[in-house]
């Protein structure tokens, strides 16, 4: 393949496309550059296995630390497994791509993207989606693309918001929104967003503004796929043949719509099984008395019944819901499924939830933490600390199997990943809630929406635990179902498992009443075109707000005080220049305050001080303590100190670690004092007033000023 090379200024920035030169024994190669970030994305095609029915894509995303010029944290200075960001971007390239290969179409195609220059501006996940595409379009392989993938941004500036393409990690700091797009000449077939609570009408704004630089990305891709000039190849696709469909048709078809619209999930797969099974044993069966070759063509044709079968499942499912509106359990197009809530179910968690949708059930959870409880995220980017974090499980049983058990898979941590950021978008800020915040999701029955039930229980626990959320969160989603013509569209809410698995599209969005905060999309279809996503959008709200009201008549606010069981935690403001003070000489001040108080001290190189305790005495006494010890001495203000040192001439009160004043012997009572040790004694615990502090420093302290004054409260007090 000969060298060749585009570009097109995307954003302000130039992106880069080449080909020609790197890795040319792969199907294809593509060095995808934007900035000063590079992806290296390579497609592989290979023949089909043997007794394969699926298609076998496989997409790997990695970040190689050396891109940005750094090690691997850890003992090992190798790579290992993925991280969460590494496949929540491979599930952001797969996603949009599977859907634009042919049905039957079971070679292997392996892409593997990798991360080989990070400016730690210009993020290399979308990058790779678009890389990924433009190898996949100048391939032999049947893929009915390009499509490219953009990031959208919104930032306040004083003209008012600005969206803008592609920000930079700089630029989304100062972001209301994150919002990833992937699309092709014909529409959109995957939207991610987080955002905070920002109106329909703003996110289609930002998606119309997206797709206009993809359109440009489109064009730029077009381009090389000219110049390499490589032809498609479609290759055998592996279908039923005709005759076969027909006679499971013939079969099956009354019997399986009579099946199909039985109202429990478990009856109706039961019954459909019973189906399958009785028609694969009485026209299918294998043949085990014959020659090896009758038996392997039997029990070919076998599993092309099947494959048959659930195409005629397929079929009469969307007839039903088109043609007579009738959904498997009997609902309309717009109704939910019954929706029941519960907080407070454990006693020694800080917040818990039960959240259930008709059979999709969540048991969540939520811990509050403190500061050194963050989890700390180390990649291509600058270190960073995480203070909120939601956790997803979808164990066997919650759909009645026995499968292997395994740590999370990509399903599960994408998953957790929307029910995260969908939550985020109410979360307060550090200031006013300190707390590090823990969501575990547990999914204990499973049948559509497993993760918008997270985003709902997740909200109820949090509300339990007393976290200030902004405003209550819930999430839901939308399905879309068309004839065989792709025509006479219908969408429908509140989608079961296998409206997923037959329909067109999984739309999921969450939000508030004021407006949304997550969204998912994926696609079977080719595309959508904004029209269609802003009647979604409508569906989807109307619907959030009824599982909102329902949710606020379990817990209409959060509670006033978070749990008995969490730690105390409060923040404090000192001035920077007083943080040696209360560290002290190899951290012994800051360590007998935790020691003697049973509390853990935080503080952050801008003055900021978190104290977290058991309890409110303990956290009470050491702020206090800090307090003091970073207080501006002035005169007139009351302390509380412990005589440390006793003088013919007066007594020496510390009033904070490190912070001592003298009281002289006619401060130390309201007359004559012969002896200082008359009055006071070292370890004593006295209130004094400021009453001098010199250019040098030195605190003059009068415990005989602290008495006077009360005396004359209390004679102001009396009655006359």
């Amino acid at each position: 393949m000969k060298y060749v090379k585009v570009e097109r200024e995307i954003g302000g920035r130039t992106l880069t496309l080449e080909t020609g030169r790197i890795a040319k024994l792969a199907t294809s190669c593509v060095m995808a550059t934007y900035g000063g970030s590079v992806v290296m994305c390579t497609v592989v095609r290979a023949e089909a296995r043997e007794g394969l029915d699926f298609f076998p894509m496989q997409v790997d995303y990695r970040e190689r630390t050396a891109a940005a010029g750094k090690f691997p944290g850890g003992f090992r200075k190798r790579e290992g497994a993925p991280n969460d960001k590494e496949i929540l971007t491979m599930r952001m390239i797969d996603r949009p791509i599977r859907p634009l290969f042919p049905d039957g179409f079971i070679e292997e195609i392996q892409i593997q993207c990798w991360v080989m220059s990070h400016d730690a501006e210009n993020d290399t996940d979308v990058l790779a989606g678009t890389g990924a595409s433009a190898a996949l379009a100048i391939s032999d392989a049947p893929f009915d693309g390009p499509l490219a993938t953009v990031r959208v941004g919104r930032i306040h500036t004083d003209d008012g918001p600005q969206f803008v393409i592609n920000p930079t990690a700089s630029q989304l700091e100062y972001s209301d929104m994150d919002l990833v797009l992937s699309g092709h000449k014909d529409g959109l077939n995957m939207i991610e967003l987080g955002s905070t609570e920002m109106p329909e009408k703003d996110v289609l704004a930002a998606i119309e503004f997206g797709y206009k630089h993809i359109l440009q990305i489109i064009e730029m891709i077009d381009e090389l796929v000219a110049k390499v000039g490589v032809e498609k190849r479609m290759g055998e696709l592996v279908l039923p043949p005709q005759e076969i469909f027909d006679k499971v048709k013939a079969h099956c078809e009354a019997e399986l719509t009579k099946a199909r619209q039985i109202g429990g999930k478990e009856e109706r797969h039961t019954r459909v099984d019973e189906i399958r099974k009785a028609m694969l044993d009485e026209l299918f069966p294998e043949k085990s008395d014959g020659t090896y070759g009758e038996w392997k063509e039997s029990a070919k044709a076998r599993s092309q019944a099947k494959e048959s079968f659930r195409t005629l499942e397929k079929k009469i499912t969307r007839k039903l819901i088109i043609e007579s509106g009738k959904r498997a359990d009997g609902r309309g197009y717009k109704e939910l499924r019954p929706i029941e809530g519960e907080v407070g179910l454990f006693p020694r968690t800080h917040g818990s939830s039960f959240f259930q949708r008709g059979e999709t059930q969540a048991l969540v959870s939520c811990t509050l933490g403190t500061g050194k409880d963050e989890q700390i995220v180390d990649g291509l980017t600058p270190e960073y600390s995480k203070k909120f974090m939601l956790h997803y499980n979808f164990p066997p049983f919650c759909t009645g199997e026995a499968r292997r058990i395994m740590g999370p898979g990509r399903r599960e941590i994408g998953h957790g990943a929307l029910a995260e950021r969908s939550l985020q978008g109410i979360l307060p800020g550090p200031e006013e809630f300190p707390y590090t915040v823990r969501i575990i999701s547990d999914i204990t029955e499973s049948n559509g929406s497993s993760s918008m039930a997270s985003v709902c229980g997740g909200c109820l626990a949090m509300m339990d635990a007393g976290v200030p959320i902004l405003n209550t969160c819930a999430g839901i989603s939308v399905g879309r179902f068309t004839d065989e013509n792709g025509e006479n569209e219908v969408l429908v809410t509140d989608i079961l498992g296998e409206e997923d698995f037959f329909g067109d599209m999984d739309f999921k969005v969450s939000g508030t009443r004021e407006g949304i905060t997550g969204i998912q999309l994926d696609l079977k279809a080719r595309g959508l075109v904004l029209e269609q996503i802003e009647r979604t959008f409508e569906q989807a709200r109307e619907a959030r707000i009824q599982i909102i009201d329902t949710m606020e008549s379990v817990i209409a606010k959060p509670r006033p005080e978070i749990s008995t069981f969490a730690p105390r935690l409060e923040t404090l403001r000192i001035d920077p220049d007083k943080i040696g003070k209360l560290i002290g000489p190899g951290g012994k001040t800051i360590r007998s305050i935790q020691e003697r108080w049973g509390v853990n001290v935080e503080v952050e190189d801008d003055g900021t001080v978190f104290v977290s305790a058991a309890n409110g005495e303990a956290l009470s006494g050491a702020r206090a303590e800090i307090e003091a010890m970073a207080a501006e001495i002035k005169v007139g203000t009351v302390f509380t100190g412990k005589v440390v040192s006793v003088k013919d001439f007066g007594a020496f009160i510390e009033l904070a670690p490190g912070t001592d004043g003298m009281c002289h012997i006619s401060e130390l009572a309201d007359g004559y004092v012969k002896q200082v040790g008359d009055v006071v004694k070292i370890g004593d615990v006295i209130t004094v007033k400021v009453i001098n502090v010199d250019d040098q420093g030195r605190i003059k302290l009068s415990r005989k000023a602290v008495i006077q004054d009360e005396a004359n409260a209390e004679t102001a007090a009396a009655p006359a």
